[in-house]
Parts: structure tokens; sequence; C-alpha cells
């Protein structure tokens, strides 16, 4: 085996992202559905990246509450997946997406509004039941427009868009909160318009024009 520097191995994954992409945006309705991805994954991320602050912060809630908070939304988040994989197989995959990005919009938009801990728990429990509907969703119209050859290969991509956005997210919110003077509210309901962005490119995605690109590329 050739000893291969630091630099080439850098240079090399380069090539092949770029290669990779390249191929990706041959097929129109995967990589608006990529682009869809990085900016509703970036909404899903900031929320539960700082839900915890959140709850603390402006809701008021104790460690212990926090903590209990978190382990609801675990279950509630099993539960939604379980849930809607059996609603997904009616709806198809973009209405289901739709469904729950609403949901998660909902949820942005009460967390603004709500003064008590009654309120926040209905929306730590609507934002339970969209994370693991909208992550099942998500991976299954991944598989479903890519080309079964290079199904592995386009969702390394979706796991990139999911990386980006773990990072595009959270640096919003930081940026807005720093620009309020620590305004959390105001920076939750900014994370608003990520949902609300990819509910608009989705709206322009045609799954069957998709999934035949992809079945005529295997052949």
């Amino acid at each position: 085996m050739l000893f291969r520097s630091p630099g080439e191995l850098v240079r090399g994954t380069v090539a092949r992202l770029a290669q990779t992409l390249g191929r990706a945006r041959r097929y129109r309705d995967l990589w608006r559905f990529l682009v869809c991805v990085v900016f509703y994954q970036a909404g899903i991320q900031t929320v539960v990246a700082l839900a915890a602050v959140y709850a603390q912060q402006v809701m008021g809630f104790t460690t212990r509450g926090t903590l209990l908070l978190i382990l609801v939304v675990n279950v509630t988040a099993a539960a939604g997946a379980f849930a809607f994989g059996q609603i997904q197989d009616r709806l198809g995959h973009v209405r289901t997406l739709v469904v729950t990005l609403v949901g998660w919009l909902a949820a942005v938009v009460l967390a603004y509004v709500a003064e008590g801990a009654t309120l926040f728990w209905i929306v730590a429990n609507l934002v339970g039941v969209c994370l693991g509907s909208t992550q099942s969703a998500g991976r299954a119209l991944v598989g479903y427009l890519s080309p079964p050859a290079r199904t592995a290969e386009f969702f390394g991509l979706w796991g990139l868009a999911v990386k980006f956005s773990a990072i595009l997210g959270p640096v919003t919110y930081g940026v807005v909160t720093w620009a309020t003077g620590g305004d959390h509210r105001l920076a939750m309901l900014c994370t608003g318009v990520f949902f609300a962005i990819g509910l608009g490119l989705l709206a322009g995605l045609d799954v069957r024009r998709g999934r035949a690109a992809a079945l005529r590329a295997s052949t």
C-alpha cells in the first residue's frame, strides 16, 4: 500500500465529494430535496440543541424539570416515528414531511408565545412527535429518489447535509441572540424561517419525476 500524505488524503476526499455532488445535481428532485434537508434540519438541530437552554433561560425550568422534559420528548419521538411510519404509507413521503414541518413551525411559534410550563410541555411533546416522524420520512425519501446503484453514495450526501445544518441552525440562533441582547424568544421564532423555507422547497418537489429519473439511471 502506497503512503499518502494528509494533504493528498484531503484533496482526494474533496475531489470525491465534488464528483458525488456533480452526480446528485443530475437528479433534479433529489438535489432539490437535499437542499431542503439543509434548511429544515437546521431548524430541527437548533430546537434539539437549544431546547434545554430555552427551557431554563426563558421558561424558568429547573435542572430536574429539564431532564424530565428531555426524557419525555425521547419517548414521544419514538412514538411519533412509529405512528407516522404507518401514516406515511397512506399519505406518501412528501405529504408526511409537509405535515411534520407544519408541526415544527407550530411548535416554534407556540414556544415563542408560551408564558407558562403547561403550554411549553405541549410544545415539547409536539416536538417529540415531529422529531421521530421527520427523520424517518426524510431518510425514506432520499432512498426513494436515489438510483439503486448509488443509494449509499447519496445517503452520504444526506448525512453531510444534516451535519452542515447542525452548524447553520445553532450558529444562526446564537447570532440572533447576541444581536438582540439575549432575546431567546426572538431567536426561537427566527428558527421557524428554516422550516418555512423547507416547506417552500418541498412544494416544488415532483416525487414521481424524481423516482422515474432514479430508475432510468439504473437501467
